[in-house]
Formats: C-alpha cells, sequence, structure tokens
C-alpha cells in the first residue's frame, strides 16, 4: 500500500463513520432502526448522486480492495453475532406458532419471488444458472431481518411482551430456514455441486460434537472469573476464522461459516462473559466496520438511471415482497389462533429485511446472479420494506396501553444490532 493509499483509505473510513453515525441517528430520531440510515449513507456515497463524483473522490479504485477486505471482516462478525443471538431459549414454549408464521412468511413470498424471476430473467443478465436466479429471488423475498426486527421491538417495548417474542421467535426460525436455503442456493447458483461441499455434513459435525463441547468446557471453566478474558476472546476469533476458511474451502460463502460458528457457541458461563464476547466481536463489527460494507454496497446502487420500465418492475418486486410475506405470515399466524389485529402486527413485523437483506443481495451480487440494475432495485426494496414496518406497527397498534410484560427468554442478551 502507498501513502497515498494509505491516506485515502484512512480518509474514507473517517467520511463513513461520520455520515453512517449522523444518518444513523437522524433515523432513530424519526422512529426507525438506526441501521436504516446507515444503508442510506452507503447509498448517498455512491453513484446515485453528482454522477459518481463523490465515490471517485472518496474511495479511489486502487483503495476499494482494502474497504472491500474491510468489509469482509464486517460482515463475518455480523453472522457471528446473528448466529450467537439465535438462542433455543426464543423458541421455548411457542415453537407450534413460531413455526406456522415463519413457514407462512417463507414459503409464499418464495414462490411468489421464484414467479416474479421468470419476468426479471427477460431484462437481466442472470448468470450461467436460470435455476439459481429464480432460487435466489424466491429466497431474497422471503428473509426477514433478525437483528434489525429485535432493534424495533425493544424500540416499542415489545419484546417482552407475548406477541414480541413470538415475533422474534419466528424471526429466530426463519432465520434459520432462510440461511440453510441460501446456502443451497448460492451452491446451485456458483456452478453445481462441487466435491468439496459434500464435506459440510463432516463439518456441521464437528461443530455440533467438538467445537461446541470445546467450548462449553472453557466457557465454564471461568465461572469464577469477573468475564472474558483476553485469551478466551482469542480462542473464539480463531475459531471463527477457521471456521469462515472451511467454509470457502468448501466453496460456500464466509459468512455461512460465521453464521454456523456463533450457532455453535454455548450460552453458558457468566452472563458477563457472554456479554463481553458479544460486546467485544459486535461492538467492533457493528460501530467500526458494517459502515464501510454499506458503503461498498452503496457503490453498486446507481438509482439515478431510473426509468419507467425500471420503476415498474421496482413496483413488481416490493408487491411481491411486501405483498407475500403480509399474506403468508398473517395466513399462518390466524390458522394457528391469533387474533385478526395480532396476526397483522406479527406479519408486519415479519416483512422487516434491513441489513440481513443486503447481505445476501450482495452475495448475489459477488456470484453474478444479480446485475448492477436488478440489485439496486431490491436494495430499494429492502430499505422501504423496513422503513414501513415502525409506521405501521404505531398505526395497527394505535394508543392501546403497553402490555404487561411476560416474556423474558426472548430478549437479546444485549442491545440488537441496528
Amino acid at each position: 500500500m502507498t501513502d497515498h493509499q494509505a491516506a485515502m483509505l484512512f480518509l474514507g473510513i473517517a467520511v463513513i463513520l461520520v455520515l453512517a453515525r449522523l444518518l444513523g441517528a437522524g433515523a432513530r430520531a424519526i422512529g426507525q432502526p438506526p441501521v436504516l440510515g446507515e444503508i442510506l449513507a452507503g447509498v448517498l456515497l455512491g453513484p446515485t448522486l453528482f454522477g459518481g463524483a463523490v465515490t471517485r473522490a472518496l474511495f479511489p479504485v486502487d483503495v476499494r480492495p482494502f474497504l472491500t477486505s474491510l468489509a469482509d471482516l464486517g460482515l463475518v462478525l455480523f453472522m457471528f453475532v446473528i448466529g450467537y443471538d439465535l438462542d433455543a431459549a426464543l423458541v421455548r414454549g411457542r415453537a407450534k406458532v413460531a413455526a406456522g408464521v415463519s413457514l407462512g412468511s417463507m414459503l409464499l413470498p418464495f414462490g411468489l419471488g421464484a414467479v416474479l424471476a421468470f419476468q426479471l430473467a427477460h431484462r437481466h443478465q442472470i448468470g450461467h444458472s436460470h435455476t439459481g436466479f429464480v432460487l435466489f429471488i424466491g429466497a431474497a423475498m422471503s428473509v426477514t431481518a433478525f437483528p434489525v426486527l429485535a432493534r424495533i421491538l425493544a424500540d416499542r417495548r415489545m419484546q417482552h411482551t407475548e406477541l414480541g417474542g413470538l415475533a422474534l421467535a419466528a424471526a429466530g426460525v426463519g432465520d434459520l430456514l432462510a440461511w440453510g436455503m441460501l446456502a443451497v442456493v448460492t451452491t446451485v447458483a456458483g456452478g453445481g455441486l462441487q466435491w468439496r461441499v459434500m464435506l459440510a455434513p463432516v463439518y456441521l459435525a464437528l461443530m455440533a460434537w467438538v467445537v461446541r463441547p470445546l467450548f462449553q468446557r472453557l466457557f465454564t471453566a471461568r465461572e469464577n472469573q469477573a468475564g472474558l478474558t483476553p485469551a478466551l476472546l482469542a480462542a473464539v476469533a480463531t475459531g471463527l476464522m477457521l471456521s469462515c476458511a472451511a467454509v470457502e474451502w468448501m466453496h460456500v460463502d464466509f459468512i455461512f461459516g460465521a453464521f454456523v460458528f456463533g450457532l455453535a457457541m454455548p450460552r453458558v458461563g457468566p452472563v458477563r462473559l457472554r456479554e463481553g464476547l458479544r460486546d467485544s466481536l459486535g461492538t467492533v463489527g457493528t460501530v467500526f466496520l458494517l459502515p464501510v460494507f454499506f458503503v461498498i454496497a452503496g457503490l453498486k446502487v446507481d438509482l439515478s438511471k431510473l426509468n419507467g420500465d425500471d420503476l415498474g418492475e421496482l413496483g413488481l418486486i416490493l408487491l411481491v415482497a411486501v405483498g407475500g410475506k403480509f399474506v403468508g405470515a398473517f395466513s399462518g399466524a390466524r390458522l394457528l389462533g391469533l387474533g385478526g389485529r395480532d396476526s397483522a402486527v406479527m406479519a408486519t413485523l415479519m416483512n422487516t429485511r434491513g441489513l440481513t437483506e443486503l447481505v445476501i443481495l450482495t452475495v448475489g451480487l459477488q456470484l453474478g446472479v444479480l446485475d448492477p440494475g436488478l440489485y439496486s432495485l431490491m436494495v430499494v426494496m429492502a430499505l422501504v420494506t423496513t422503513f414501513m414496518t415502525g409506521p405501521l406497527i404505531r398505526l395497527l397498534r394505535g394508543s392501546e396501553p403497553q402490555p404487561e410484560l411476560v416474556f423474558s427468554a426472548a430478549e437479546p442478551v444485549v442491545e440488537p444490532v441496528g
């Protein structure tokens, strides 16, 4: 790295951090999750405004590979926290309803998304696998952003209510299904089954029967210590990197290695140790590295050349994304005995996409499944569906009294991302 590259890298990161914090605070001020403002910061720094002049000035082409490496590390930490937050306690006692809502909120948008993909395929470059494109669009329409949903529930003081607990449980089950489905889709879209992918069951078995028990013993051995030690943090970070390396070697995206490693971490040991682990890795990723990811994603979003056909496609994408999620989740909730308004609230919450959707879209762009035009439209969909959740919840719930706090297990260990 030359002196000029280093100077531009540090300057670019400083601008990213300041703008992300400002727009994140602005989003919070209007009742939105801060991640919405941070994603918007990435789009604004991209080529959408001023013909890309800001992009070229702040992020020269020879500096972007370094930013991309930082963004990838941010994704690793983010996906680890997502996996670590998916505790089985979320589903305990409400598995049936959670599974029903999850399946309803995924199957219908997946099917509608697959149908929409046949229409979109005529106007976009979709890579070498038509099947991979169809499956990917269906998966992208099906996802719910667990961390952003947790933030919205916390801001509305719903995280301890029965409805909030069910929403978190449903989103947790949905995340497991969505990431598993996306792993299959990326394998198909990336060129079919590679022999190394056949080792995935061995990898999962090692995570469940070797890695988890090993860290369980390490965590339990520190029962009497004040909190997280540097040695234990280094052990977790090393395991995380090795997990990502193993998954990449199997020709599966590294984000799945981070997610599975987070799932494998035991939920034992003192609370301060678990909070310290999440804080140490999650804060670095959320505050410092994820804003870099937003910008790298935003550099590929160009909304300055939208025409009538593009706006028509955007309308179809929003109709399938919002309508499919809402009808599917609402129907699942009603069939399992929830009231009409509670089902509508649940369906609205399941429409939250946010950062999780952006991660999935970035994977699709890297694989060549999405071209830049369709990627830009899908990013707009992610922003719109996240923005609308808070206002719709306020509209549906109105000025009803604050419900009694009845659940505690549904609350994430610490404040969620976003």
